[in-house]
């Protein structure tokens, strides 16, 4: 996703506030952003905090079957947006799966996420990755 910051209604303001963690399972990882979102003040949109439990399924389930495991996961927020950083310890970068008129099951994820938030991926110097997602309200 492509956004164009005009200045008025998505600016992000203010220090973050953030939650580090290494989340055994989708599940898990879920629960975490979840009770973080929960918690930060100023409240965090329901239609925001429905992307970011989406976001980060798909990051965490992605980084779990396609890239060895979570080896760190971040969320943070403040006015404006939430920011999802979840590290993985495979340099292979994510693709786009083509399908074509099938529907074959998996490969959707990916290009959820990234019409849902403005992606980064960083390759480490460990060999692993960091992709990180900023979904504005």
């Amino acid at each position: 996703m492509t956004t164009v910051d005009d200045g008025a209604d998505n600016a992000v303001t203010g220090p973050p506030a953030w939650l580090e963690a290494r989340p055994a399972d989708t599940a898990g990882a879920r629960a975490l952003a979840r009770s973080f979102l929960e918690r930060h003040e100023p409240a965090v949109p329901e239609r925001t905090a429905v992307d970011v439990l989406l976001v980060v399924s798909e990051l965490v389930t992605n980084a779990i079957r396609h890239a060895d495991g979570v080896t760190a996961f971040r969320i943070a927020a403040r006015t404006g947006a939430v920011e999802i950083t979840v590290r993985d310890a495979s340099p292979r970068l994510p693709r786009h799966k083509e399908h074509g008129d099938d529907w074959l099951p998996g490969g959707y994820g990916w290009p959820l996420v990234h019409q849902l938030a403005e992606v980064t991926v960083l390759p480490l110097e460990d060999g692993g990755k960091a992709i990180t997602a900023l979904i504005r309200h």
